[in-house]
Formats: structure tokens, C-alpha cells, sequence
């Protein structure tokens, strides 16, 4: 696996990542098809282990990497690692307190005020989410390709494989729900496919970020790394807490996070 994308141009590279990413997405919606209504300890479940995987991306395959780029580049370790990350998290915040958006267990639209449909707001609050994990496995590879120190195409596919594994869950923690509300199973699944379509446009244009601009590229590290991060504590812990007993979703956080933590040592 290592080898055929050693071989691919790395914006190619980026787009098959994400592209495995988005058809996890679209799989995971597709238990629409077979299942009506969803367990919501089985839901808490996936949403830790969402959550667990993307704190364990930020770190192992992002953050870190951008310290130690940042110390070969010569610049102060921690000062891209720390601007990045926080920026990361102002312009998720920002984004989210502006586009109009709503999420699938709530009927409280946020954002500016709209007039669109509930189905659109869904989209938009997922595909919100979306945007940092693409960019993240776009600026891996992008990274990679340029041969910098601390990246690896072995840590790029690291991170394509644990960010599709939870989208897997994710993708049925949007279509099935809104199924139990009454949407119909066609339209069920199209909104829980759409929520991933962003992460190969945003892999793209993260691959293309890291070749042209060297320089920069511990920041974009850190950047996802902190969109990542606010999208966990915003939103998918709190969601997967929301019964009496928290302990399964805090079990799927704790797997969720080994299996990326693995996923990483061992291909990275």
C-alpha cells in the first residue's frame, strides 16, 4: 500500500485518501438501508470512538509532526505548533457562530438566521465537522511528498485509515437518526453520504497548501489539529454524554484512540 502511493503525484495521493474517507461516510449512512432505528448506547458508543481517534490524530499525526518540522525549518518548536492549533480553533468557532447550521439530536438552529431547510442545516453542521479531517490527511501527504523530517507517506495513510474508520460510525450516527425522526430512507442516506463530500475537496486543497508552501506547513499541521480538537469537545463528547451512564462512550473514546495511536506507530 505504501508503494502505490509513493507512486501517485501527492494531490492524487491526497484525493484517494480522502476519497477512502468519504466512501467510509457514505458506507456508514448506508445502514439506513437495513436499520430504522439506532441503539443510543451504540450511537454514545461510536461518537467516543470518533472522538478518540481524532484526539489521537492530533496528536500523533499532526501536532507532533509539526514540531518536529517546525525544528528542522529552524524555527522555535512550539511557536507554530501553539499558533496554529489555537487559530484552528477560532476559525472553527467562528465558522460555527456564523454559518446557519443545526445538528441531528437538536431542533435549535445556530449560526446566522435562516430560512433553510432542516435537511440543509444537517448538512451543513456535519459537513462543518468534515473540513478539518480532510485538510488534515491533504497536508499529511502534501507533507510527505515534500520530504520533510517527522512526515511519512506511511503516516499519511496512518491518518486516512483511522479518520475512515470513524467515519464509518459517523455516517450512520447522521442517517439513521434522522430516519427514526421520519425522513425517508433515500433521503436518510444522501444527507449522511453528503456530510463526507467535503473532505476530498478539502484534502485537495490541503495537498496543494503543503507542496507550494513549505514554510507553512507546520502551521497547517497544527491548524487541523486544533479544528479537530474543537469540533471533539463542541460537539461529540458532549453529544455522546448526554445519558446517565457515559461510561460506554467513554470506553469508545479510549479504543477510538488506541486504534489510531496503533494505526500510526505502526505505519508511520
Amino acid at each position: 500500500m505504501i508503494e502505490f502511493f509513493q507512486n501517485l503525484n501527492p494531490v492524487i495521493a491526497a484525493l484517494v485518501g480522502t476519497a477512502f474517507t468519504y466512501l467510509l461516510t457514505a458506507l456508514g449512512a448506508g445502514l439506513v438501508f437495513g436499520f430504522k432505528t439506532i441503539n443510543h448506547k451504540i450511537l454514545n458508543a461510536m461518537l467516543g470512538f470518533s472522538a478518540g481517534v481524532m484526539i489521537a490524530a492530533s496528536f500523533w499525526s499532526l501536532l507532533s509532526p509539526s514540531i518536529d518540522l517546525a525544528s528542522e525549518l529552524g524555527m522555535i518548536p512550539w511557536v507554530p505548533a501553539v499558533i496554529g492549533f489555537l487559530s484552528g480553533g477560532a476559525f472553527l468557532m467562528l465558522v460555527d457562530r456564523l454559518l446557519p447550521h443545526m445538528h441531528i439530536e437538536s431542533h435549535h438552529k445556530e449560526g446566522l438566521s435562516s430560512s433553510w431547510k432542516r435537511s440543509v442545516l444537517l448538512v451543513l453542521a456535519i459537513t462543518l465537522h468534515n473540513i478539518p479531517e480532510g485538510l488534515a490527511v491533504g497536508v499529511a501527504f502534501g507533507a510527505a511528498a515534500a520530504g520533510l523530517p517527522g512526515a511519512s507517506i506511511g503516516a499519511a495513510i496512518a491518518l486516512a485509515l483511522g479518520i475512515g474508520i470513524q467515519n464509518f460510525p459517523e455516517g450512520a450516527a447522521v442517517s439513521v437518526p434522522l430516519r427514526r425522526e421520519g425522513m425517508s430512507v433515500g433521503k436518510s442516506f444522501m444527507i449522511g453520504q453528503y456530510s463526507g463530500i467535503v473532505e476530498p475537496i478539502a484534502g485537495v486543497l490541503g495537498a496543494l497548501l503543503a507542496i507550494s508552501m513549505r514554510n507553512f506547513l507546520p502551521y497547517a499541521l497544527s491548524f487541523a489539529a486544533g479544528a479537530m480538537i474543537y469540533v471533539v469537545v463542541e460537539e461529540l463528547i458532549p453529544e455522546s454524554q448526554m445519558m446517565k451512564t457515559t461510561k460506554i462512550a467513554t470506553i469508545g473514546a479510549m479504543l477510538g484512540f488506541a486504534v489510531m495511536m496503533l494505526l500510526d506507530v505502526a505505519l508511520g
